[in-house]
């Protein structure tokens, strides 16, 4: 035929070679998937196996319903946290000349629509006198000293950092 014979065997040496590498990575990769399947298989037959995976999903269905509850649970946290009060601004100052020391304060409680009230306690030598008036979104139906004002922008700023480095 014209091949040499040495050619022949030579070519077929290294397929065999190539045949016996493939072999033994089949071996390895069979090693390892009976290994897996052993630990997956482990101390159970098929109708142990489809209970225990029929009692995972339920399981998973009872998380489910309860990650339901939580929702709901965070949605009404969230609407009455809206309406609390947790938006504030103080503001300290001098009623009256003859006395220092800013013992008087402007205490302005807002909700997330801006209704809540200010509290302005006025400091004397001798009393201390506490007016509040009611916040409705953002304003008042009662006039608003300065100080009165200034904490009620500072508690309507409250949580804005953005605005407050203007």
């Amino acid at each position: 035929m014209g091949i040499d014979a040495g050619v022949i065997l030579i070519v077929l040496l290294v397929l065999e070679i190539f045949l016996v590498l493939a072999v033994f990575v089949m071996a390895g990769r069979m090693r390892r998937l009976n290994a897996k399947y052993a630990s997956f298989m482990k101390g159970q037959n098929g109708s142990s196996l489809e209970k225990d995976i029929s009692k995972r999903i339920g399981k998973i269905d009872k998380y489910a319903q309860n990650f339901g509850a939580l929702d709901d649970s965070i949605l009404a946290m969230q609407e009455m946290m809206a309406h609390s009060v947790h938006k504030y601004g103080i503001v300290k100052y001098d009623a009256f000349d003859d006395v220092g020391g800013k013992l008087s304060f402007v205490l302005a409680l807002l909700d997330d629509m801006d209704t809540g009230f200010v509290l302005n306690a006025v400091h004397s030598r001798e009393n201390c006198f506490l007016y509040i008036k009611e916040i409705m979104k953002g304003e008042s139906y009662i006039m608003l000293s300065n100080e009165e004002v200034e904490a009620l922008r500072i508690a309507k700023r409250y949580g804005n950092d953005e605005l407050l480095e203007e």
